[in-house]
């Protein structure tokens, strides 16, 4: 497997212990030769973070204030 994926045994190693300094392009590529490359669309899917979703709403405002356009004088 490490040879299809252009990676060392070292490399690949370090991924089947999840060591977090290898490179996202590695399990991108190793993803792909197990032919489940969609997974990392699943990985960068902002829709599946809800911790990240969850502190988004956080920082809405409570209220918005719409300006009201100026009345016209009255005649």
């Amino acid at each position: 497997m490490a040879e299809r994926a252009l990676i060392s045994r070292v490399t690949l190693s370090k991924v089947e212990r999840g060591d977090p300094a290898v490179s996202l392009g590695i399990y991108a590529s190793l993803l792909f030769i197990l032919g489940m490359v969609e997974r990392v669309a699943v990985l960068a899917d902002a829709a599946s973070d809800s911790v990240g979703l969850g502190l988004e709403a956080e920082r809405l405002p409570q209220r918005i204030h719409l300006r009201r356009p100026p009345r016209k004088a009255q005649r």
